[in-house]
């Protein structure tokens, strides 16, 4: 039976309605909660921004992170699991992009070193050039170099087992999208909610190109059982 609307869950505790609106605007059907639970009725996983994850995750001590959500950190690595054994579509923005990393063994930078270039300002995303390797699912939407927002001050540092690094900023060191080698796991460091519809903007690419792609997955892996 064919699934005209694939039905995504969404983790997330603030500006849920971005999110929201992207996703049931390119076709999906969203349902946010906070601390969700796993339900195989989802047909795929959406990991939202927000707080910084606590670093004894991957064995730190807190060093720069900070706002960390015990709660949320402790539902969306077991949400994560539950997916990936399911073999269902994830998909990470900002928090979510480092949350996968660190749930598949991999680090992050607490504060990185030129976090005023990539932070919130006046109430406005800041925007920068990235660069997408070539022949990734990025550059096949986007090209190859291209402009994002940005809104964070934590990082990737080393990566998890099986990701890949598809993307990264202006200054060649940054990591700004990864996904797994295997699995249908993708997972962007900037906000591509907040660069479509309402919220699109003429100094950075259109982000709902990026959730149709993904609901787009979620529909053809349902579909195939």
């Amino acid at each position: 039976m064919s699934i005209m609307y694939p039905r995504i869950l969404l983790s997330a505790n603030t500006n849920k309605e971005f999110y929201i609106d992207a996703v049931e605007k390119c076709g999906g059907i969203a349902v946010a909660q906070y601390c969700p639970e796993f339900s195989s009725e989802y047909d795929g996983l959406l990991l939202c921004g927000g707080n910084d994850i606590n670093p004894k995750y991957y064995n730190e001590n807190i060093n720069g992170s900070v706002n960390v959500d015990d709660l949320r950190d402790a539902a969306e690595f077991e949400l994560f699991r539950k997916f990936v054994e399911a073999k269902k579509p994830i998909f990470g923005v900002c928090r979510g992009c480092q949350l996968i990393n660190v749930a598949l063994g991999g680090s992050l930078h607490q504060d990185i070193p030129n976090a005023d270039e990539h932070r919130f300002s006046l109430e406005h995303y800041l925007v920068h050039d990235i660069r997408a390797k070539e022949g990734s699912f990025l550059s096949e939407i986007y090209g190859t170099e291209f402009s994002v927002n940005s809104h964070h001050h934590q990082a990737i540092k080393d990566l998890g087992e099986g990701v890949e690094i598809v993307a990264t900023a202006f200054d060649g060191i940054t990591v700004e999208a990864i996904k797994h080698r295997e699995l249908p796991i993708y997972a962007l460091q900037w906000h591509p909610e907040k660069m479509c519809f309402s919220e699109k903007r003429d100094d950075a690419v259109d982000g709902a190109r990026i959730f149709e792609f993904f609901i787009d997955l979620c529909k053809k892996l349902s579909e195939n059982g």
